[in-house]
């Protein structure tokens, strides 16, 4: 159960990010800080950020750093396949390459104690 949570720590992490690119993307279009959808989209990254830290905080509670924080690694894969579908951005190949090295290496991590 505690690595589902930190799954879903990472997931929301990574959702964060994106809301926090819309939030940018927001400011750009209405150049005020005060704008009501920047504000809405901005202090949801907040607020999903809150919680997920708080989370996060429980997740440590019962399982040591070494074999939560591997998993923060995922995000590094997540933000950009959702920037993908949602902001239409490109990779190159060396990405797949690099995401698998991610991959691999928390694997290697997880099985080393």
């Amino acid at each position: 159960m505690t690595y589902f949570i930190a799954i879903i720590c990472v997931f929301g992490i990574a959702a964060g990010q994106l809301l926090f690119k819309l939030s940018a993307i927001a400011l750009h279009k209405s150049e005020n800080i005060f704008d009501q959808k920047l504000l809405i989209t901005l202090f949801s990254a907040f607020a999903l950020y809150g919680v997920t830290t708080i989370a996060w905080v429980w997740v440590l509670q019962k399982i040591e750093l070494g074999k939560a924080y591997p998993l923060m690694a995922l995000a590094f894969v997540l933000v950009p396949i959702g920037s993908y579908f949602i902001f239409g951005e490109r990779f190159q190949p060396q990405y797949f390459v690099g995401v698998t090295l991610i991959f691999l290496g928390i694997i290697v991590t997880l099985h080393s104690s």
